[in-house]
């Protein structure tokens, strides 16, 4: 009796230390706990805006468990804008009457192996013109909390109607805090396009994710605009702490195949997060191809958590390169011209040297050993994708 009570003694100690110890690391490094690589799931905004309801998000949910999205790694069920309703005469947020049951909603998520988003913003209102979070952070995390909720986007949206723009970091800290003290591991994606160089203070306030840029559309010329301003910043981006150039376009229709796979291989190589925008229960072979080839997203997932720098450029043609936890190098040679391009990638160019076996990553192929250089044919609009071993 008296050694399960000094065992029961150890057990309570430790965990009580293990817990000092947590509780005693900055923001960013508990924060880092989280989203330890770049979240992967699906947001109902780029392709459902206002019309998202419970049935769309439930879909969304049946078809990332079946359909092979989730063994590659897409978790998150994120709602985005237009969920919410009134709050109650407590002050407490209500969904409207499109989800008629938000825990519930939760708990079916749950029961598919996923995890639950929601979204809100630091002002009144939100984009769309709901409810915001403003002056209610503790009761929305509260509530976010009570439901399951994984996940949350915070929209910065008419905060800029209440706060300065030098208030930003401590009002995005603000929900941050609110998050922790429910208890709940919430990742923190904050949304404010870029603004005041988040990228600087971002993981500071406790955020794991930001926006980079302003809004994507599903324009070859939006997304490319978009990939390239992540140039620069790359040293900011790491393990629980992510550069986000804003969700998928893959499969919503007005990009071509090849403009599809620059998108998807670009994301992958700025370690940036994989959030699915298109309608998952309506998706062709070849889109859910594209958004699960398993050794294009190992790239995206690499837990060294490196984001691409840009290595090289003639004109139109470039190329990026991204080193590797199991010390290979990937490198992307993208074509931004009109017609096809046989582009060559040097070794000296992109920090290699020796003898390396290339292998195209989208075609899942080795094509053999290489000296000094690599070359590929590169389509319009396209890219080549391979790692150097």
């Amino acid at each position: 009796m008296q050694m399960n009570w000094m065992r029961t003694g150890v057990r309570y100690v430790c965990a009580l230390l293990l817990l000092v110890g947590a509780l005693a690391l900055p923001a960013w490094a508990q924060d880092s706990m989280l989203a330890a690589t770049p979240p992967m799931g699906w947001n109902s905004w780029n392709k459902f805006a206002c019309k998202v309801s419970d049935a769309v998000v439930r879909e969304s949910a049946d078809a990332i468990a079946q359909n092979g999205m989730k063994a590659a790694g897409y978790v998150y069920i994120n709602i985005d804008d237009c969920w919410q309703g009134q709050r109650d005469a407590s002050g407490v947020i209500q969904p409207n009457e499109k989800f008629p049951d938000m825990k519930a909603l939760g708990d079916y998520i749950h029961s598919k192996g996923l995890k639950f988003g929601i979204y809100s913003s630091p002002g009144p209102k939100t984009c769309a013109n709901y409810e915001g979070s403003y002056q209610h952070e503790d009761q929305d995390a509260k509530q976010y909390a009570a439901w399951g909720v994984d996940y949350l986007k915070y929209d910065w949206c008419s905060a800029s109607k209440v706060y300065q723009p030098e208030e930003m970091p401590a009002v995005y800290k603000k929900m941050h805090d609110a998050l922790v003290r429910t208890g709940r591991p919430i990742v923190y994606s904050m949304c404010q396009y870029g603004l005041r160089k988040v990228w600087e203070w971002g993981a500071s306030v406790g955020g794991n994710l930001w926006r980079t840029a302003g809004d994507i559309s599903d324009r070859y010329d939006r997304m490319n605009f978009i990939a390239h301003t992540q140039d620069g910043i790359e040293k900011y981006a790491g393990p629980g702490h992510w550069n986000d150039p804003d969700m998928l376009e893959v499969g919503n229709g007005h990009m071509k195949q090849d403009e599809y796979l620059t998108h998807m291989s670009m994301w992958c190589m700025l370690a940036a997060p994989l959030l699915a925008g298109n309608d998952l229960a309506q998706m062709s072979a070849e889109t859910l191809a594209i958004l699960t080839n398993p050794e294009v997203i190992a790239i995206d997932q690499d837990p060294k958590g490196v984001q691409a720098h840009w290595a090289w450029q003639v004109g139109p043609y470039e190329i990026w390169a991204k080193p590797l936890a199991d010390d290979a190098t990937a490198a992307l040679l993208i074509n931004r011209g009109e017609d096809n391009e046989r582009i060559t990638a040097n070794w000296k160019d992109i920090g290699v040297n020796g003898s390396k076996t290339v292998r195209d990553l989208w075609a899942r192929k080795d094509l053999g050993q290489f000296n000094d250089s690599f070359s590929a044919d590169v389509p319009r609009h396209g890219v080549v994708l391979v790692k150097l071993r």
